[in-house]
């Protein structure tokens, strides 16, 4: 059975390294383009690219899946079947329908649950208990097509957007490698997901970056969770952007207005206010300098009681 591979991000990865280690064929590798990224702009090649490249595997990294040169290009490949991993592009019907075994796709959520392009985001942000992997046949609307199987984990209070995606991706191996010899014999489930239960999972916009410290601890702290380690959660200390990458609910001595610093514990960090409750921020990034703890945050900028973090 010859694979194409369709994936882009960190989540991709253990299921490629899984069916070249399992002696699956994989012809070529489908990624997103180079993209600018850090400080500087310099063009960043995606995860999976990298490791593609490792495992001596052809890349193609088309601007867009739509067009007919890339349709082209692809069929002399001669897929049995694809498989799409977090690749961050809607795969037209020409492309999607092109292997004679059709098209499936491992999405991080229980569907019809989180639909869309940040699944585990929210899933992490909204707070919920329980989250998983499903592997589906792709249709024409997003993440609409019938299920094959999916797997089932609890979200842990501690839990990132990280830590999460690390743990489904190496359950969507396990869920892959299962169903690979059903898929290539024709007889995997088409379960149909129920209309009534979708819900969807947006892309990350840039001003859900930004802490609005009215909100309560608990909510702060599921949004810095949900954005870590990407695209990271921010917000402002004496005018200047800082980024928060790690944070917990605390008790805290008394009360201040949201964002207000109302403890300087020295092993710890700053203990900060917010609309119910209070959190420490345990790791931060001051803009233009490396990660520090809140500790080492505290020493090094002499952080007083009453200074306040606020809108950037």
């Amino acid at each position: 059975m010859r694979i194409v591979y369709f994936g882009t991000s960190p989540f991709a990865i253990p299921t490629l390294r899984a069916l070249v280690a399992h002696g699956y064929c994989v012809p070529t590798v489908v990624t997103q383009p180079d993209r600018p990224a850090g400080r500087g702009g310099r063009l960043t090649p995606p995860a999976v690219k990298l490791v593609a490249e490792e495992l001596r595997l052809p890349v193609l990294q088309p601007d867009s899946c739509r067009s007919a040169e890339f349709l082209e290009e692809l069929r002399a490949y001669a897929p049995d079947l694809s498989v799409v991993a977090a690749y961050g592009q809607f795969l037209p019907d020409p492309l999607r329908t092109l292997p004679p075994l059709g098209t499936v796709n491992l999405h991080g959520s229980l569907l019809p649950k989180y639909r869309g392009a940040a699944p585990i985001q929210r899933a992490v942000w909204n707070g919920e208990e329980q989250t998983g992997v499903c592997l589906m046949w792709m249709a024409r609307e997003m993440d609409a097509g019938d299920v094959i199987d999916c797997a089932a984990t609890a979200i842990a209070p501690d839990d990132t957007a990280g830590t999460l995606g690390a743990r489904l991706a190496d359950m969507a191996v396990d869920l892959l490698l299962h169903w690979l010899p059903a898929i290539e014999h024709g007889t995997a489930p088409h379960l149909p997901q129920e209309p009534a239960e979708v819900t969807f999972a947006p892309i990350i916009r840039k001003e859900e970056r930004e802490i609005d410290w009215m909100q309560s601890a608990v909510q702060i702290d599921r949004q810095i969770r949900a954005l870590s380690p990407q695209p990271v959660a921010t917000t402002a200390f004496r005018g200047f952007p800082v980024k928060i990458l790690q944070a917990t609910v605390v008790t805290a001595n008394g009360g201040g207005e949201p964002g207000t610093v109302i403890e300087a514990r020295p092993k710890v960090g700053p203990i900060v206010a917010t609309g119910k409750g209070a959190v420490a921020i345990q790791i931060l990034q001051p803009a233009g300098k490396r990660p520090m703890s809140g500790a080492e945050f505290l020493q090094g900028y002499h952080v007083q009681n009453g200074e306040r973090f606020s809108v950037i």
